[in-house]
């Protein structure tokens, strides 16, 4: 799909006001509602804009400890990435997951209660047969930028 400085502008603006109303929406990018609801449906069919939601400050009513864990793998085969892959997905502690290269095979988000549930859990992946060959675990002591997947477009 071909964007164009209205499809731009309609991204720019959703990403930071995902509840801004059609009319509001319209004037913003100078169209009419009609034609500017349209952009926003075809930008939604075609996997551009995949969803709407709240971004939640979870340590506000919960305590949280957010760990960064680079993890390798004993083999390097289509069945172990996706014997991995598949586990990480279903781990609703595991909030990203990014394969890397260079070194490290994946880098995780994992959210916990605490430390202790933390290693409870990478025990049970290291108990289970997933191929875990090392793993690096990073404390995070303090967020200093999070991105909530705005990205910037230059027109």
């Amino acid at each position: 799909m071909q964007l164009d400085q209205y499809d731009i502008k309609i991204l720019q603006i959703l990403q930071h006001q995902g509840r801004i109303t059609k009319s509001n929406l319209a004037d913003e990018i100078h169209l009419s509602v009609s034609p500017c609801w349209e952009r926003v449906k075809k930008l939604e069919q075609a996997g551009i804009i995949e969803g709407y939601g709240a971004r939640v400050n979870i340590n506000k009513f919960l305590k949280q400890t957010s760990v960064l864990v680079e993890v390798s793998l004993k083999e390097h085969h289509s069945q172990a990435f996706k014997r991995f892959e598949s586990l990480m997905c279903q781990s609703p502690e595991v909030t990203d997951c990014y394969a890397t290269g260079g070194g490290v095979d994946y880098i995780l988000k994992v959210q916990t209660q605490d430390i202790d549930q933390y290693q409870r859990l990478v025990d049970v992946w290291l108990d289970s047969d997933l191929g875990i060959e090392r793993y690096y675990t990073y404390i995070v002591t303090k967020t200093i930028k999070q991105n909530m997947s705005v990205v910037e477009f230059k027109v």
